[in-house]
């Protein structure tokens, strides 16, 4: 059994191995990250549970399975940290690994899906996340995970309206001891919190985010200006095409290579975008983030 203390070791030996690799700045320093991955060996678009999802368009694995491995290769090279689970055939949708669960402090608090063709998956992650050591928690409320739980700084912001039940937020606080911050989404093709908002700089005290307006109700929007007055706003052609859809080492942003503009906003404030394309992907509402659980650990553990 691999423990949550040797993985986060690790992380920060490869992390370190790897500052070289990407374009440094003055401003911003990478974190140690480790994250979980599943190919898409299985990816199709069988049935339609979001609005980017048309079964009657054809789906390449074997492209979608060379997007996903660009993906992969490109964290290795920037010095995160990639464990993959073995993907589960039937279930076509595992390749949107942040959906399998929450974790942090070591803690793994699992998904319940909300629809039946993805209730399985809770399950497959579950098994892994124990079977690497760190503390299984499982969910009695309906959540799908990092899609709508982001950590920033010492919160947790939560979506809700379309996936993660009012409840998954109480029960979310409970598991972690944490505040959360719940935020409710009012557009349909933005189905899940990190398809509108973008973690940026995780560090407390160094929180950046970007996000879409109009992805929110008006209380939440108004919250997440009251919290975050200096948040990059990404227009909507870009978060169209799941340009907030990113996974940040508080330095280097991986995200769509044509989310362009947005791009240009990073490098300004010190971040280093690293474009990918997962065009095939997309095809079932899941862009970069959709692919990646973040692995967290509690502060004694690691280096």
């Amino acid at each position: 059994m691999t423990s949550p203390h040797a993985i986060d070791a690790h992380a920060a030996s490869s992390s370190a191995l790897a500052t070289g690799i990407a374009t440094a700045t003055a401003e911003r320093t990478p974190v140690p990250t480790t994250v979980l991955m599943c190919s898409p060996r299985y990816f199709d678009v069988l049935y339609a549970i979001n609005p980017w999802m048309d079964p009657t368009v054809p789906t390449d694995t074997a492209l979608a399975v060379e997007q996903w491995n660009e993906l992969r290769n490109t964290y290795t090279d920037l010095g995160i940290v990639v464990h993959e689970i073995d993907p589960v055939e039937g279930l076509p949708d595992m390749v949107y690994a942040a959906n399998g669960a929450t974790v942090v402090d070591s803690i793994a608090y699992t998904a319940s899906f909300r629809f039946p063709e993805r209730q399985p998956e809770g399950d497959a992650y579950a098994a892994w996340l124990r079977d690497h050591g760190f503390r299984v928690v499982e969910a009695t409320a309906v959540n799908e995970g990092e899609g709508d739980f982001l950590v920033v700084g010492d919160v947790i912001l939560a979506g809700t309206g379309f996936r993660s039940t009012l409840a998954s937020h109480r029960e979310l606080a409970e598991v972690f001891n944490r505040e959360v911050v719940t935020l409710v989404l009012a557009r349909p093709e933005y189905y899940h919190l990190d398809t509108a908002l973008a973690v940026l700089d995780a560090r407390p005290g160094h929180e950046q985010i970007a996000y879409l307006p109009s992805a929110f109700s008006p209380d939440a929007r108004a919250e997440l200006e009251r919290r975050y007055p200096n948040a990059i706003i990404v227009d909507e052609d870009e978060a169209a095409m799941l340009g907030l859809n990113i996974v940040s080492n508080g330095r280097d942003v991986i995200m769509p290579a044509r989310a362009e503009r947005f791009a240009e906003a990073l490098r300004e404030r010190g971040f280093n975008p690293v474009g990918v394309n997962l065009s095939e992907l997309l095809k079932g509402g899941g862009g970069v983030k959709c692919c990646t659980l973040a692995l967290r650990f509690s502060e004694n553990e690691g280096d």
